[in-house]
């Protein structure tokens, strides 16, 4: 198929599918100057000289990372019509190799949510049904473009993960998320949600896709503070291949590290059972399976919903109707308590989960509770860094490099990766959290988080693959298709995906 019919039959997916979906906020138009480029791809590949495998392929994007041709609102209604006036980095990248960016997808505003119903657009649907024929949750925030991918509206699309943002819409949709280490790919352009965790992440229909656009945006960004520097970066290689990067995978055994502490009472059967199956596969193929330890993760959870919220109070202090944005209605200070330009503002832009989110970081911060839980969540942050460290095989580059000497430990477990589930139920009805009386409280979602949410104060890279594991003799149905995650060192970001690959949709149990 050319270039050009695959470009037109996704745009048709997109708008045919707008109103049952709610995937896109900005779609791509059916006409536009995307034609002709996609024109220039094909004849560049009849060729034989395409820019790069992304070549005229159609890539959504989050709406929370900026374009300059198309809205960035963040979903939120105090974004409501902005126009950044530049490009992301990551944005500017894949346009340069080529690829076509196919709309802005919806998402929790602000990238807070887990379900992808907190967006002033409306609701994202799973592709997916029940067994009833009920709407499923798409998972969050990058529930948008997590099912863009999976309902054939784009080739792959960009998210973002700050606790599981592209790893758990993936898991719920049936597609491959990646989340890299932290600080591989630019985050200059994305609109910040909490600085020290938010990672922008690819979804695609295979790890193969996906490992191609992380080929693209894994450069050194000078413009991102965050961004890994390209001496650091060699570094990271270096180490990694001391560690016997290059050969664990095709000639030596992995050994796979199953922390316990994941093995809580909330994992549903068929959750639990793909799980299994799939430690089942890697064994069969000759790598050995490892209980570890990981005891800080009880605590995670609760660290990143004091961290990421501080975070973000800070972040979003910058939206005062003053300098961009919308603007409320009547004077500034009028001496009413109803008259001021910043809290009426804020009070008629932000959704209510990010009010909420806000008021939480803003206590945290105070003077009177900063020691009692920023402060103690930064020590949480810090054992969990540690208990990933003492039980993977290779050490962290970064932290060998700069001497730290507890986070540089060599391990005791000696694991190369971690496989555990990427959530612990499958995607709730999307009439249990919506709705004048929903069937589930924001804490309920909150708990979605618990198998990401550690990866992610770690900086660590993980994976999430689709894995079906329906009861032996029975039909699958859509509780049966669930993603597994594999999460390893930081910088052994393709080691994730190969592990990735060997599990990506896999089928156990059917008649």
């Amino acid at each position: 198929m050319s270039l050009l019919r695959e470009a037109e039959r996704l745009i048709t997916n997109q708008h045919a599918q707008a109103q049952a979906l709610n995937a896109f906020i900005t779609p791509l138009p059916r006409a536009g100057q995307w034609v002709d480029r996609v024109k220039e791809a094909d004849r560049r590949r009849e060729q034989g000289k395409p820019k790069s495998k992304l070549d005229g392929r159609l890539v959504s994007i989050k709406d929370n990372i900026c374009t300059r041709d198309l809205p960035t609102t963040c979903a939120s209604g105090i974004l409501d019509k902005f126009t950044s006036p530049f490009n992301a980095t990551v944005v500017d990248q894949l346009e340069d190799a080529g690829a076509i960016i196919a709309g802005k997808t919806n998402l929790d505003e602000f990238g807070m949510g887990s379900n992808s119903v907190h967006s002033r657009f409306g609701p994202v649907k799973n592709s997916r049904r029940d067994s009833s024929g009920q709407d499923l949750v798409a998972g969050g925030s990058s529930g948008g473009s997590a099912v863009a991918v999976a309902a054939d509206q784009c080739y792959v699309a960009l998210g973002t993960d700050t606790g599981g943002s592209v790893r758990l819409p993936a898991a719920y949709a049936g597609t491959v998320g990646f989340k890299p280490s932290y600080g591989l790919i630019s985050r200059w352009g994305v609109i910040a949600y909490a600085n020290s965790l938010d990672t922008v992440g690819i979804l695609g229909r295979t790890t193969s896709s996906v490992r191609d656009v992380f080929s693209i945006l894994n450069r050194h960004d000078e413009r991102d503070p965050t961004s890994v520097s390209a001496f650091s970066r060699t570094r990271i290689l270096e180490q990694l291949q001391e560690s016997r990067f290059a050969s664990r995978l095709t000639s030596t055994p992995l050994r796979i590290g199953v922390p316990v502490e994941y093995n809580i009472s909330e994992l549903t059967p068929s959750v639990r059972r793909a799980w299994l199956m799939s430690l089942a596969h890697l064994q069969a193929q000759g790598h050995t399976i490892q209980p570890v330890s990981l005891p800080a993760t009880k605590h995670a959870l609760s660290a990143y919903y004091v961290l990421a919220p501080a975070e973000a109070s800070s972040n979003l202090a910058k939206y005062d109707g003053v300098r961009y944005g919308i603007r409320a209605d009547g004077p500034d200070n009028t001496g009413k308590p109803d008259g001021y330009l910043y809290s009426n503002t804020r009070g008629s832009g932000f959704g209510s989960e990010v009010q909420r989110r806000i008021l939480l970081g803003t206590f945290s911060l105070s003077a009177d509770a900063m020691d009692n839980y920023f402060i103690q969540a930064q020590r949480v942050r810090r054992l969990v860094q540690l208990d990933f460290n003492a039980v993977f095989r290779a050490t962290h580059p970064l932290a060998a490099a700069a001497g730290d000497s507890d986070a540089a430990t060599s391990s005791s477990s000696d694991v190369d990766v971690l496989i555990c589930p990427t959530a612990p139920s499958s995607p709730p009805r999307l009439s249990d959290v919506t709705g004048p009386s929903p069937g589930s409280s924001p804490l309920d979602a909150y708990v979605n988080d618990v198998f990401t949410v550690p990866a992610s104060l770690a900086g660590l890279p993980a994976i999430s693959v689709p894995v079906t594991a329906s009861e032996s003799g029975q039909d699958s149905d859509a509780s049966d298709l669930t993603g597994i995650q594999v999460v390893g060192q930081y910088g052994d970001d393709e080691l994730v995906m190969q592990v990735g690959e060997l599990l990506e949709g896999l089928h156990f149990g059917s008649s």
